[in-house]
């Protein structure tokens, strides 16, 4: 029980990590002279990198507010894992720990679909899909595996 209870914080922080690369890190549409994501664009010319904000339309907004929405449900749900762990009685389910990853999960796929429908109308066609882009896409199904676990999940002693 104890190896299954560490495999699932590890597939949790994993998520968790995963989560916090992808909304802080520039890297969401990448060329060689350039990079941007949700907070920042960059772009080099002549050796010097200069950085404005990103574009502040409603659906930048949506998609930072998503993602930042996603870490923070992720937060709580691992910190309702432990309190559930401790306070649970034997035989119940982590229902509520897993609603919350459930949601979080939920909230990144919203804000990668947002990203994707939106980006051919802001984004040069010279771009191309970085990593935190992908890592966004590859935490959705963690977290989602992750909170189905959870809600499966019975406490023993």
């Amino acid at each position: 029980m104890l190896l299954l209870l560490v495999g699932i914080v590890i597939l949790h922080i994993a998520a968790l990590v995963l989560l916090f690369v992808s909304t802080i890190v520039s890297a969401w549409v990448v060329n060689p002279a350039s990079s941007s994501d949700l907070w920042i664009n960059c772009n080099t010319l002549n050796g010097v990198t200069k950085c404005d904000t990103a574009n502040t339309g409603v659906w930048i907004q949506a998609v930072q507010a998503l993602m930042i929405l996603s870490i923070i449900f992720s937060i709580l749900s691992l910190f309702l894992f432990f309190c559930q762990l401790f306070t649970l009685k034997k035989g119940g389910r982590f229902f509520l720990t897993g609603a919350f990853q459930i949601l979080a999960s939920l909230f990144v796929m919203c804000g990668a679909i947002i990203y994707t429908v939106m980006n051919s109308n802001w984004v040069h066609p010279s771009l191309f899909y970085g990593y935190s882009y992908i890592l966004a896409w590859v935490a959705f199904p963690l977290a989602f595996i992750s909170g189905l676990i959870y809600v499966i999940l019975r406490k023993r002693e």
